[in-house]
């Protein structure tokens, strides 16, 4: 699925609405919640197979890059193989030409060219941009801003008094200062911070299991979760349903060991019936489809090849054939966890 922004738009920001108000019944009514205190943020390492809005944005800066800032004192153009970069596609798919990108860029500013965008690619990357400023550049920031906070920008890389305010207000949420202008703090914030999925009838529907707003997470994972359920669609097998993921800054979650960094997700098995947005099964039951959760469990990874560190549920057939692996208390979900290259959890670490 491309990122690009008119298409994204529309679909999440009634969802971002009701958690934004349910977060504010919490605070009101002094429900115990993770705090919307500042937390300690670092760019998300991004590598081949990953996907998501932190894709997009390396895409959008490598042709803010290329169109509008000069390579340094005896660096070089961002030039891929003959390849114009400006053909790097703006999908949010980390594939080949991606990844050629990015070892080309690391190449012209003296970085070990890996293809792997590390905090110390990032900080190369990123444009700091304010007030007047338009381009590329802008795009990624007004997109992060939409997908991250649904923040109403338009995506049309022109900074203007409405991106500004957004920015304004993305900072204090933040606990930056609030400068309405993306420095190198602001860009980290923006990467880290988790987002929202979009539920909808072409892809996916919300369980709760008591946990009000824990469906937030990375934008690997979001992307991911969105993506396979727009394969089950397709192929007649229904919406694939999201339970708890995490917190908006993640943190403590009741219920769970896991679930505090984003990158893990429940999601309730697939049922013969294609009702599995309104009532779960198990994979001792009748009602459940072993054929229609197997092929969930492959549209996840090839969603986000290598990515996957592991997905718990313990139907013995699926665990025999190598897709799940046996945890307790996973007969009536699937447990997802992601991973991303150097996270400093080894639990997390591809």
């Amino acid at each position: 699925m491309g990122l690009l922004p008119s298409a994204r738009m529309t679909h999440r920001t009634a969802r971002h609405r009701l958690a934004f108000a349910v977060v504010g019944l919490i605070v009101l009514f002094g429900i115990a919640a993770p705090a919307l205190a500042a937390v300690s943020t670092f760019y998300r390492t991004q590598s081949l197979g990953d996907r998501g809005t932190d894709v997009a944005t390396i895409q959008q800066l490598i042709h803010a890059h290329q169109t509008t800032a000069p390579p340094p004192p005896g660096g070089r153009t961002v030039i891929v193989r003959g390849i114009d970069p400006l053909l790097v596609p703006l999908d949010g798919i980390f594939g080949a030409t991606t990844a050629d990108a990015v070892r080309a860029f690391q190449a012209s500013r003296g970085l070990a060219d890996t293809g792997i965008v590390d905090g110390a690619t990032w900080s190369q990357l990123v444009i700091p941009v304010g007030p007047g400023a338009s381009g590329d550049a802008v795009v990624a920031v007004q997109r992060l801003l939409h997908e991250k906070r649904a923040a109403a920008v338009p995506t049309d890389g022109v900074y203007d008094l409405a991106t500004t305010a957004a920015v304004k207000s993305f900072q204090a949420h933040s606990e930056l200062a609030q400068t309405g202008s993306v420095d190198g703090a602001t860009w980290r914030a923006l990467v880290w911070h988790f987002e929202l999925p979009r539920f909808s009838s072409s892809a996916l529907c919300d369980y709760s299991s008591g946990n009000g707003p824990a469906n937030w997470g990375t934008a690997e994972t979001i992307s991911t979760l969105e993506a396979a359920g727009a394969v089950m669609v397709s192929a007649g097998y229904g919406r694939v349903v999201i339970g708890d993921v995490s917190y908006e800054h993640g943190g403590d979650i009741a219920d769970h060991e896991s679930h505090e960094l984003g990158l893990d997700a429940d999601i309730r098995l697939m049922r013969k019936a294609n009702d599995q947005c309104s009532y779960p099964t198990r994979w001792t039951l009748a009602s459940y489809d072993r054929a229609a959760t197997r092929a969930l469990v492959k549209a996840i990874r090839a969603a986000t090849p290598g990515h996957v560190k592991l997905i718990f549920f313990n139907d013995p057939v699926l665990i025999g054939e190598g897709l799940t692996t046996k945890y307790p208390g996973h007969d009536d979900h699937l447990h997802l966890r992601l991973c991303e290259v150097g996270f400093g959890d080894s639990r997390y670490r591809c």
